[in-house]
This record gives structure tokens, C-alpha cells and sequence, in this order.
């Protein structure tokens, strides 16, 4: 095995002759990513806002609700990477349909859900399909997007993320109250199939899109990861320091915002005593603030990059400044009001997107496109475990001590993340991995 170091693409400007933004289709790509992870986070959200009321109807505990939530990640680390080789392997158009449908029907079935066993089987199946949003995603982007773009693309296709969680509080607490939980888990399925059947009628790869301009294709194709070489191995992969370096931070970074997404509204409800309605009302403030940060990271990464930073440099900014973000954490569990426990909330949110934009976007920094969806998946396993353990681990500290022990470790871990990083990679630059024949 050779391992290559190739310098960091340069800045890339539009091609003469580029068609007007509505016009390219790049950005039409991201759009349908963008829609996509909305509705993988809607359907994320669905047991959380009806977990108040679906833990006094069946008796559940902090540590029983911890279980389905660990449930869910642990189905996401499963499944990560045989979705990862299927999104290299047979590619983003046949991955997704797969993901969506596959995690679709499982979110449908939720609504049948009558114990605690019921909700984590089903919980771990939905898992081993929606791991696949981000491992096809990021993939998608390395295809579509030139260096100079990627961030902003992330944070825009990661957006979703938070747009999804700023819809979900109002859009399933409306839908519960008038109809019962079960819409709240039926609704975000159909939105599922429907996307699919737009996915197979419009995408295609850059090489064979019918409505990409020559000036747009020469863009992309010029700025992004040649894909001509031979597809690395995946024992290649794991005895790279890259690969170990990115998962561990995912590993670190991950489980902050999951805590928020799967937490919030039952500390919310238990511990600063707002009702369903008004969670309804209020949780959806931070995740605004979410959505801002995944888009301005990728912005200010992109901006530094063009005005001569390295990929290193724009990347170590602009994660330093989300991890410091996140740090507010410790403010949120001492806040005198609810007010000013949202406000912290909403700072760590729009950091640990901030990060997030740019942690994802690394990994097309670094590796080609070809082993762009498993080193994805290898992160989300990563991710996954940490994902796994931590819901459990809040779920004990809650009920034997407090929440604030809890926040204490979500301030940590995204700068812990970052200092693994870029302990262990110096530089982000491509890595190119081909096999050497041996006689």
C-alpha cells in the first residue's frame, strides 16, 4: 500500500460562460439534501415531543427512556457502515432511495409502538436507515462541490438538521393535540416517500446530468476529487491516522447536539416546568440558532480560504470558534429563568453547528471521493457508540444525581474533539491511497 499526500486544491473561480445561479445545478443537489435532512430530523424529533406524554402512559423512567434513546443510536452505528459502502458502492441515487424508504416505514410503525421494547426495536431499525443521510450526503457534496464550496454546502445540507428541529415542536405538538402521537410519527413518513420519488425522477451524477451546463460541469469536475483512481480497500482505510483522527471527534462532537435533540423537551417539561404546548412554542428557538451557525461556519471557512488561508487554518478557525461556543453549556443548568436558559441553548447550538459544518467537510478534505461515504460511516460509528453510551449515561445521572453533570460534559467534548483533530492531523490535505502490485 502507498499512501500519497496531494497539496490542498487551489481556489477555484467560476468558469466563464456559468449560467445564473437559479440555473445551476449544484445548488438544486444541495436543495434536495437540504429537504431530505429536514425530514430525517422531523422524524428524529417525533419520540421526543410526544415523550412526555408517552412516558406517563407507560410508566417510563429517565434510564427507560435513556434505553430507546440509546436504542436508536446504537441502530445508527450498525448501520453506518454497510451504508457507507453502499452509497460508494452502488452510488447516492440507488443509496438514498434505500436510506429513505428503509427509515420511512420504520418511523411509520412507530405509531403501533405500545411498550418500551416495542419503541427500541423499532428506534434501532429506524437508526440503521437514517445514519445514511449524512454518509450520502457528504459523499453527494464531494461529487458536486469544489473544495472552495464544500463547507457552505455542508452547513447548508446540515442546516436541514436544525430546520427539521425548528419544525418539529410546533408542527408534532399541533399534530398530537388534534389528532393523537400517531400523526406525529405518520406525517414525516409520507414526507419521506414523497421525497424519494423526486430524488429517482431529477438526480443524476455530474458526468451525466441532461441540465448541467459545459461551464458548470468544467467547474465541478475541475475542482473536485478525481475519482479515476482504484477504490481503496477498507483495511487501507483503518490503518490510516486521518480516518482515526476524524472518527474520534465525531465521537467527541457528536452526542452534544443529540443530547439536545432527544433531551430538550423533557428537561424542559420536568425541570423547568413548561407544558406541552408551550415547549410547542419555545423549543424551537435554538435550533434557529442551529441552523444560522451550520451555514455561517461553512460561510466563514470558504471566506478564509478565499482570501489566501490554507484548508488547515479556515478549518481550525472556524471549529475553534464553535467549540468555544459550546463551552456556554455550563451556563444553561445554573440559569436563573428559563429565559436565560434558552439563550445558552442557543449559543451552543449555533456552535456546535458552526463546528459540525466544518468537521464533515474535513473528510472530503482529506479523502477522495470513493472512500468519501465509508469514512463518513466510519465517523458516524464512531459517533454512533458515543451516541449509544451517552443517552444511557444521562439517563443514570439524571435520576440519581442532576442534569448538572450532564451539561458539564456537553461544554467539554466538541473542544476535547478539536484538539484530537488537529493533534493527530497537522494539515488537512488529501490523502491518496492505491495498491502497489508485489511480485
Amino acid at each position: 500500500m502507498l499512501c500519497t499526500v496531494y497539496p490542498a486544491a487551489p481556489s477555484l473561480r467560476p468558469t466563464t460562460g456559468m449560467p445564473p445561479l437559479m440555473r445551476q445545478v449544484r445548488w438544486w443537489v444541495l436543495g434536495l439534501l437540504f429537504c431530505i435532512t429536514i425530514i430525517n430530523f422531523v422524524d428524529r424529533q417525533s419520540l421526543s415531543i410526544v415523550a412526555p406524554l408517552l412516558r406517563e402512559s407507560l410508566k417510563l423512567s429517565n434510564t427507560d427512556y435513556g434505553i430507546i434513546v440509546a436504542a436508536f443510536q446504537m441502530g445508527m452505528m450498525v448501520g453506518e457502515f454497510p451504508m457507507g459502502v453502499l452509497m460508494d458502492r452502488a452510488g447516492v441515487k440507488f443509496g438514498f432511495t434505500f436510506a429513505v424508504l428503509w427509515w420511512s416505514i420504520a418511523n411509520a410503525l412507530h405509531a403501533v409502538g405500545r411498550s418500551m421494547l416495542h419503541f427500541s426495536v423499532l428506534r434501532f431499525w429506524l437508526g440503521t436507515g437514517e445514519c445514511g443521510n449524512f454518509s450520502g450526503g457528504i459523499k453527494t457534496v464531494a461529487q458536486w462541490f469544489p473544495v472552495t464550496e464544500r463547507a457552505l454546502a455542508v452547513g447548508i445540507f446540515n442546516g436541514g438538521s436544525m430546520i427539521g428541529s425548528i419544525i418539529a415542536p410546533p408542527l408534532l405538538v399541533a399534530l398530537t393535540l388534534k389528532l393523537g402521537w400517531h400523526a406525529a410519527f405518520l406525517l414525516p413518513s409520507a414526507m419521506g416517500f414523497v421525497w424519494v420519488i423526486a430524488w429517482q425522477w431529477w438526480y443524476r451524477s455530474p458526468q451525466d446530468h441532461p441540465s448541467l451546463s459545459a461551464a458548470e460541469r468544467a467547474y465541478i469536475l475541475d475542482g473536485a476529487a478525481s475519482t479515476e483512481e482504484p477504490t481503496p480497500g477498507n483495511a487501507q482505510l483503518l490503518k490510516l491516522r486521518e480516518t482515526w483522527a476524524l472518527m474520534g471527534c465525531r465521537m467527541l462532537v457528536g452526542p452534544v447536539v443529540q443530547f439536545y435533540i432527544y433531551w430538550l423537551p423533557e428537561y424542559l417539561y420536568r425541570q423547568r416546568g413548561l407544558s406541552l404546548k408551550e415547549i410547542g412554542l419555545f423549543a424551537w428557538v435554538p435550533f434557529l440558532f442551529g441552523d444560522v451557525g451550520s451555514i455561517a461556519g461553512g460561510w466563514l471557512a470558504g471566506w478564509l480560504i478565499r482570501r489566501g488561508f490554507g484548508v488547515t487554518n479556515a478549518r481550525r478557525i472556524a471549529m475553534g470558534i464553535g467549540a468555544a461556543c459550546c463551552l456556554l453549556s455550563f451556563a444553561v443548568v445554573g440559569a436563573q429563568t428559563i429565559t436565560g436558559a434558552l439563550a445558552g441553548i442557543c449559543f451552543v447550538l449555533f456552535g456546535h453547528t458552526f463546528l459540525s459544518a466544518n468537521m464533515f467537510a474535513a473528510i472530503s478534505d482529506v479523502f477522495p471521493s470513493n472512500a468519501v461515504g465509508r469514512v463518513t460511516a466510519l465517523t458516524g460509528i464512531a459517533g454512533g457508540l458515543s451516541g449509544m453510551l451517552f443517552p444511557l449515561l444521562t439517563g443514570v445521572l439524571v435520576d440519581h444525581f442532576s442534569y448538572l453533570p450532564v451539561f458539564s460534559l456537553a461544554a467539554v467534548m466538541p473542544m476535547a474533539g478539536c484538539l484530537l483533530l488537529f493533534s493527530l492531523i497537522r494539515t488537512l490535505r488529501q490523502v491518496s491511497i492505491r495498491t502497489e502490485k508485489t511480485s
